[in-house]
């Protein structure tokens, strides 16, 4: 099946080359995912904000797909670090810390890899496994494995769900007020669900 044709502005100035052109064309792709999620976005559209012909996409990266798993379903957070941020600090104010980091980091980003891959996932198989190991596996489970005294898989099966709803909300659906709300009003409101979630009673 032909993708449709998008007309997309090129941006102006010298063309990229060599490995420059790779690393634009994932900056880009990460841009326009973002924005249209895997079936809406084309090559030709990624090309053109990237500045270079379409041909590079499967030159580099052998076409759309090869390019989304690169640029979007590698997710540019390394686990460990995140894990050894949280739990600095005291384990009670733990559920606050979660919503602050991850909302500060995806502000940054006007929701980034994350939009991407939410707006992906009916299109795209692997971002639901990619989704699922992020959240429950590498994050949310370690975590739960560390401070819950009980269900832990249920427990960071819960944040999960948390954490994915609201950035649903707030940058792909764009729920207003909760997508403009300022992050600390989120932390204080959603932050408390969160650490009964972890550390927390789940039968009241």
């Amino acid at each position: 099946m032909s993708e449709s044709v998008q007309q997309e502005p090129t941006r102006r100035g010298r063309r990229p080359r060599g490995a420059d052109t790779r690393a634009a064309l994932l900056a880009a792709a990460r841009e326009v995912f973002t924005e249209q999620g895997y079936d809406g976005a084309t090559v030709r559209a990624i090309a053109g904000r990237a500045g270079v012909d379409a041909a590079m996409v499967n030159h580099w990266f052998g076409g759309k797909d090869k390019l989304f798993s690169e640029a979007v379903l590698q997710v540019p957070f390394n686990p460990n670090e995140i894990i050894a941020e949280l739990m600095k600090g005291d384990i009670h104010d733990l559920g606050e810390r979660i919503i602050r980091r991850f909302l500060t980091s995806w502000d940054e980003q006007g929701g980034g890899v994350f939009a991407a891959l939410i707006r992906s996932v009916a299109a795209h198989e692997q971002v639901a496994h990619a989704l699922r190991d992020f959240f429950t596996k590498h994050v949310f489970g370690q975590l739960a494995g560390t401070v819950a005294q009980d269900q832990p898989a249920l427990r960071a099966n819960l944040v999960a769900s948390q954490l994915i709803g609201l950035g649903v909300t707030r940058y792909v659906a764009e729920f207003d007020p909760l997508a403009t709300a300022d992050v600390e009003t989120l932390v204080a409101a959603i932050g408390p669900n969160v650490q009964r979630y972890l550390t927390g009673s789940l039968s009241s």
